[in-house]
């Protein structure tokens, strides 16, 4: 039988699950690269207590997410992002984890550890969330372009697809221009007619 409290826990969870899956748009939009604009950078500790800057991952799509141990669509999320860790690493693509648990480490380490997450993690207070605009909601994750602008953002769970179609978008090489023609054939044994 629920208490009260019990009944309140279990109904504010529902409601956050609920708000943090609600909001995610569920198709990839990438912003032209007129439309981007600069993701602030910041300068974090790891588990291992290495700095841990975005400025560092210039050059890369980074996928940057914010999320934290209590939170379900987190939960969702974190395997899709050791897979894409592992699948884009080589072609110049990176994930950042930015937990934002208020016990830190105490509970993250040991979250990251059991769920075998193979990229960086990091612990943020709410400076850096409000770097990103004030985050309010988790998950929150931005994809960054390789020269450390923002491309897309989503607020809540987006399917796993959503991401493979951004991060192989940015990834995928510049169409490269067209030749420039020459207004002057010439003969190919260098004469002019």
């Amino acid at each position: 039988m629920f208490t009260r409290r019990s009944l309140a826990l279990a109904l504010a969870a529902a409601s956050m699950l609920a708000a943090g899956c609600s909001r995610g748009s569920s198709r990839p939009h990438v912003r032209s690269e007129n439309e981007r604009k600069e993701a602030p950078d910041f300068n974090l500790k790891d588990v291992n207590g290495r700095p841990v800057r975005l400025s560092d991952f210039r050059g890369k799509v980074v996928l940057l997410n914010f999320w934290a141990t209590w939170c379900g669509p987190c939960k969702v999320e974190i395997p899709w992002f050791i897979d894409l860790e592992q699948r884009f690493k080589d072609r110049g693509f990176a994930v950042i984890g930015i937990a934002t648990d208020e016990e830190g480490w105490d509970i993250v380490k040991p979250y990251i550890e059991k769920k075998k997450v193979n990229y960086r993690v990091v612990i943020s207070g709410s400076d850096t969330m409000e770097l990103y605009g004030g985050v309010e909601s988790l998950p929150t994750t931005f994809v960054l372009d390789k020269e450390g602008r923002i491309a897309s953002a989503h607020v809540g769970l987006v399917s796993k697809s959503v991401y493979v179609s951004e991060i192989e978008q940015l990834l995928s090489p510049a169409p490269a221009p067209e030749p420039a023609k020459t207004s002057q054939l010439t003969h190919p044994t260098g004469g002019g007619k």
